[in-house]
């Protein structure tokens, strides 16, 4: 592992608080997520794009990589990965996983915040960048971020961002369902307060049109695709086990409209393809 917890902490500053959140549940993470039937089916939209836009021989930079599963997929496709995270108990389930999954695989998993993108700079250029499920969505301030990403990427080098949404319908028309008002419309002021065990986390929900003018000029977005749109959200999991033809007829529906424009916003996630801006 290199990177060391310089990235999670900062210079001499507190512990990142996605980190400190994640931390707490690495070991559980594959287990609630990466291998639910929400996530596996989720993850599809991300996956599909991923392995049209990257190419056999690139070197990708992963943000917020998690566990792994996003670098290890690129890995198999003949993708070279560094792959970061703020949180040193996912990059150490990561390797783990590399060591018993792919060995030999081209992945180096470092623990740096994505705040902290401009110790990773030289002497990387990148041939893209992903980002999925909602790490940006913890991250205070993106326009910092897309400048450090403009420094080092390759010109037309494909960009996926996979962020929460403001607007998710499965979220409001279920817990409009079970009378709770509240969390229906917890998405609408544009961030909320998630609490993992002890430490609280604020999540944020730009919409598309916020993203588009933070990444810009460095920046122009290219394509727009719902991630969750007929898939509920993950914490719906024991209704997706108890209803698996439900699901499978949904995630039918989702590769439709995660491409119509108006339903593709309505999701859980929206994924974003980017491109850095011709000159």
């Amino acid at each position: 592992m290199t990177g060391g917890a310089m990235g999670a902490v900062g210079a001499g500053g507190p512990p990142h608080p996605a980190a400190a959140a994640f931390d707490g549940m690495a070991e559980r993470y594959d287990r609630l997520f990466t291998h639910s039937v929400i996530g596996r089916a989720q993850r599809e939209a991300v996956r599909s794009l991923a392995a049209a836009v990257f190419a056999l021989g690139d070197h990708v930079l992963e943000l917020n990589c998690g566990t792994g599963e996003d670098a290890l997929f690129l890995s198999r496709l003949g993708i070279a990965v560094t792959a970061c995270d703020a949180s040193a108990g996912m990059i150490r389930e990561a390797e783990g996983r590399r060591r018993l999954e792919a060995p030999q695989a081209a992945i180096e998993f470092r623990v740096l915040a994505t705040e902290n993108l401009a110790e990773l700079r030289a002497p990387f250029m990148f041939d893209g960048v992903l980002s999925n499920f909602a790490g940006l969505n913890c991250v205070t301030d993106l326009a910092p971020v897309a400048r450090q990403l403009s420094l080092c990427v390759r010109p037309g080098a494909p960009i996926l961002l996979c962020v929460f949404t403001r607007v998710c319908l499965w979220e409001i028309l279920w817990f409009l369902s079970q009378g709770q008002l509240r969390k229906a419309f917890r998405r609408f002021p544009g961030r909320s307060t998630v609490a993992f065990g002890e430490v609280a986390l604020t999540v944020r929900y730009p919409t598309v049109r916020r993203l588009r003018r933070l990444f810009s000029p460095a920046f122009a977005l290219r394509s727009i695709t719902g991630v969750g749109v007929a898939v509920p959200p993950s914490y719906l999991e024991p209704w997706a086990r108890r209803h698996p033809k439900v699901l499978r007829s949904l995630l039918r529906l989702d590769r439709i409209v995660r491409h119509w424009p108006g339903f593709r916003v309505l999701g859980d996630h929206v994924l974003l393809r980017l491109e850095p801006a011709r000159p």
